[in-house]
């Protein structure tokens, strides 16, 4: 037993074992129907033999008597020898039922035969055959065990077979699963980089492998992009912060005098630090899976026109013209969730577009769906990057890309929260559009 989990594991066994037992069944099934109609079809014939024997031996009493013209000098030796043949015993009777003749040949253990002898029309005695015992003849017995011998040995070879075809099929099912489970133990104990790899495994166990190593895959590359993160919020929070301690101690040593210039750098410091932490409560809050909406019926035209409306100041500062064509369209969700992803997309657009370039924001109907759309003329997208850019943390190799990369994250959450779905078109040089699509209340 421990040898046979060995080789194929405690799954491997059983599935092993089912195959036998499924295998043996039939096997014993069929040889079981063989052997009995095998058995049926020689008693059959046995039987056919000895109706054959008895009219044989009836016709050859026959002759005998009225070639003899009676019993009294009738020369019976050929019916005699028609039953010796036939290893059974035979006993003539006279029509008044005295024995006239009688053969001490054969077992005379089997089943008894009576038959009529006649002569010119008129029964003149009776022939007694009793035969071998069973039935048979030893011909015919040798015929019914080397046809029983043949199926028990192939029945035998057959279970053989299916023995070595069940260990064979249960490991190659049980390869992939031993794989996998080693896999997960390896990372269990802290090897991240443990893989699955290759496995020869049919249909859809190699699927779960191959999904298994996509699924570790993903999982290291989002806790790189984790670990870079942290390191880039410690960095972010590390130059505001230090620039607050120096300059507050600097007052409080009466270093630094306190002005209104100084005063509004570390306001400007402070809304640094809270931006950061606005971004991460904000990637918190859309990530969670009992994200709450305060859905109701709301214009996403009025929604996008107050991030226009709010955002303008910064794009006149920044060289940018901002253009919008808002069509009244009314969806089912949360107000200033929706506000929350027009002012995700315009600063976005705000980054990566340089001065002089020109951002449009558009809110239009189509059907049952009502669209939000930011194009920008700014930098582009690679694209290879483009099937990225809703991934958390991700801020791409633009020397734009500051922040917590998190923006297209929230924005994509949200939409999904919304039951809606968001589309990025981008060329380098050419600029990016962004549509959020969103059903129609």
């Amino acid at each position: 037993m421990t040898s046979r989990i060995r080789l194929l594991g405690p799954l491997g066994a059983r599935l092993a074992l089912a195959f036998l037992v499924v295998a043996v069944g039939a096997l014993a099934l069929l040889t079981g129907l063989v052997l009995v109609a095998a058995e049926r079809d020689v008693t059959q014939l046995a039987r056919q033999e000895q109706d054959h024997t008895m009219a044989a031996v009836a016709s050859a009493a026959a002759t005998a008597y009225a070639r003899a013209g009676g019993w009294e000098r009738v020369d019976l030796d050929p019916a005699l020898a028609l039953a010796a043949d036939h290893q059974a015993s035979l006993v003539v009777l006279d029509a008044a039922g005295r024995q006239v003749a009688t053969s001490s040949g054969g077992s005379g253990r089997g089943p008894l035969r009576m038959k009529a002898v006649d002569a010119g029309g008129r029964p003149v005695g009776t022939v007694r055959v009793r035969f071998a015992a069973g039935g048979l003849t030893s011909a015919e017995r040798h015929l019914r065990d080397a046809l029983v011998g043949t199926v028990a040995t192939g029945a035998g070879l057959a279970a053989l077979l299916a023995l070595t075809m069940a260990v064979v099929v249960s490991r190659h099912i049980t390869r992939p699963l031993v794989a996998l489970t080693k896999t997960v133990q390896a990372m269990e104990g802290g090897d991240r980089m443990a893989r699955v790899g290759e496995v020869a495994a049919p249909g859809e166990l190699g699927e779960l492998a191959r999904a298994f190593d996509r699924m570790a895959e993903a999982l290291a590359e989002e806790d790189s992009l984790r670990r870079a993160l942290v390191a880039d919020v410690a960095h972010e929070l590390r130059t505001p912060l230090a620039i607050l301690q120096g300059t507050l101690e600097g007052m409080a040593d009466g270093v630094v005098k306190t002005t209104p210039a100084q005063l509004s750098s570390l306001h400007e410091d402070v809304l640094r630090l809270g931006r950061i932490v606005e971004d991460l409560e904000t990637l918190a809050a859309a990530d969670a899976a009992g994200l709450s909406l305060d859905a109701r019926p709301v214009d996403l035209a009025e929604v996008a026109g107050s991030a226009a409306f709010q955002m303008r100041p910064q794009f006149e500062a920044a060289g940018l013209r901002l253009d919008s064509n808002l069509a009244p369209v009314v969806v089912e969700g949360d107000r200033d969730r929706l506000h929350q992803v027009a002012m995700n997309l315009l600063t976005n657009a705000l980054k990566f577009t340089p001065a002089g370039g020109r951002v449009r924001l558009e809110v239009a109907g189509n059907g049952s769906t009502a669209r939000l759309t930011v194009a920008d003329t700014g930098s582009g997208i690679p694209a290879a990057d483009l099937p990225r850019v809703f991934d958390r943390f991700w801020r791409g190799a633009h020397p734009g890309a500051a922040g917590s990369g998190i923006g297209l994250t929230v924005v994509a959450e949200l939409a999904w929260a919304h039951r809606g779905t968001v589309d990025v078109e981008s060329e380098p040089g050419q600029g990016t559009r962004v549509t959020v699509s969103l059903p129609r209340a």
